[in-house]
Order: C-alpha cells, then structure tokens, then sequence
C-alpha cells in the first residue's frame, strides 16, 4: 500500500505587531508655544520695567528701520480696533481664549502635519501672552516699530503679534498631508505559503514518489510484476 500523504501543515500564526506609539503632536505645540510666551513677557519685562520705555516713551535703535517706540494697545494686533471701553478688554480676552481652545481641540483630533503644529504653538503661545498683558496691564504692551526713510508708521507691535500673524499664516498656507500607501492583499501572501505544501502533499515523507495502483504496474515479459 501507497503511504498517505503528509497533510499539508497550518502556516504558523502570525505575531500580532504592535501599534506604533501615535506621535506625541503637543510637544511640537507645547514647545514653540512656550518659547514664544517666555519671549514675548521678557522681552515687555525689560522694555516696561528695566529700560523705562513707558516714561522714556521712544529710543532709537536703527532709525528709521527699527525703532522701540511705547504704545499701549487696548484693541486687537498691531494697533487694530483699540477702544477705550473697559468691556472691549474682556471681550478680546475672552475670543483670544477661545481661540486657543479651538486650536487644542483641533490639533488633538485632527494630529496635523509637524509644521502646523509649530504654526498652532506660535499662535496659541501670542494669544496667551497678550491675554497676560492685557489681564496685568488692562492693555498690551506694544514697543517694536519698523519704518522706512520718508515714512514713518505709526503702529508699534511685539513678538506675540508676529508669533500670531506666522502662526494664522502657517495653519492657512500648511502643505498638504501624505496620504499613507495602501496596504497590500493578503491573498498573495497566502497563496506563497499555500504552494509548497501542496507540492509536498504529491510527495512521499522522504520525497518518494506514491506507489502507482496494482492494475497499473507495468509488467515484465513474463508477466509477473515486478
């Protein structure tokens, strides 16, 4: 009698991989943010309490390109909308806040590129810092000025109002995402290991060939099987 065939083996079971750590997307965030908040209140610290700026009222540094000049901004950035109201300083408090807030949210479920993470940072650490000026001060401390020769402007700004401009900018012009390759059939995969065990099932253990059947034995002249 024919040895039975091996039966084909079960492929052995596939190792669960492991889901990759999602990117920590609020370090790049919480980073630039916080560099820009410490710069932007120590930079108004020196200006407001070390240099006198709010008494010396103008001091020029490379006239006319880059002058400090004081001015205390009870509107939005760069001069925009001031009002005298006390109410218009907790509205803007308020909407900056609320700003920030958007940005989290939006970061934390949309996991954006690492670029408009820096540029969500640079936005959310400006707000915060003119909140703070406005909260201490009731206005925003605004002391840089950049003019050119024959024009004088009139507006000064800090390093919040640039950190929210580059930030607002960053988010709208942010380049576009990879979309991540598609993931390949497991049919051929299957079909590979599929192969050689049907070939071995044709096979003996050894890789001898099966005994043919009785009838179909070839004869010798005799006509006694061999």
């Amino acid at each position: 009698m024919s040895d039975s065939p091996d039966k084909p083996r079960k492929a052995p079971a596939k190792r669960r991989s492991r889901k990759k750590p999602q990117p920590r997307v609020w370090r790049n965030v919480g980073l630039s943010a916080a560099v820009i908040f410490l710069l932007d209140q120590a930079l108004k610290y020196l200006v407001v309490h070390v240099m006198r700026l709010d008494r010396v009222r103008e001091i020029d540094v490379l006239d006319p390109w880059l002058n400090l000049r004081m001015a205390w901004n009870q509107g939005m950035n760069f001069g925009l909308f001031a009002s005298d109201a006390n109410m218009a300083r907790w509205i803007l408090i308020a909407i900056a806040l609320a700003v920030c807030l958007w940005v989290g949210i939006w970061v934390g479920r949309a996991k954006p590129s690492r670029f408009a993470q820096i540029s969500a940072g640079l936005l959310i650490g400006g707000a915060l810092g003119n909140v703070v000026d406005r909260v201490l001060y009731g206005a925003v401390a605004d002391f840089l000025n950049m003019s050119l020769p024959g024009w004088r402007n009139p507006f000064s700004f800090n390093v919040a109002d640039i950190a929210i401009f580059l930030g607002a900018l960053g988010l709208v012009l942010q380049p576009p995402e990879k979309k991540p390759a598609p993931r390949k059939r497991k049919a051929t995969a299957k079909a590979r290991t599929a192969a050689p065990q049907t070939a071995r099932s044709q096979s003996g253990p050894a890789g001898e060939q099966a005994e043919l059947p009785l009838d179909d034995k070839t004869r010798d002249e005799a006509g006694n099987s061999r």
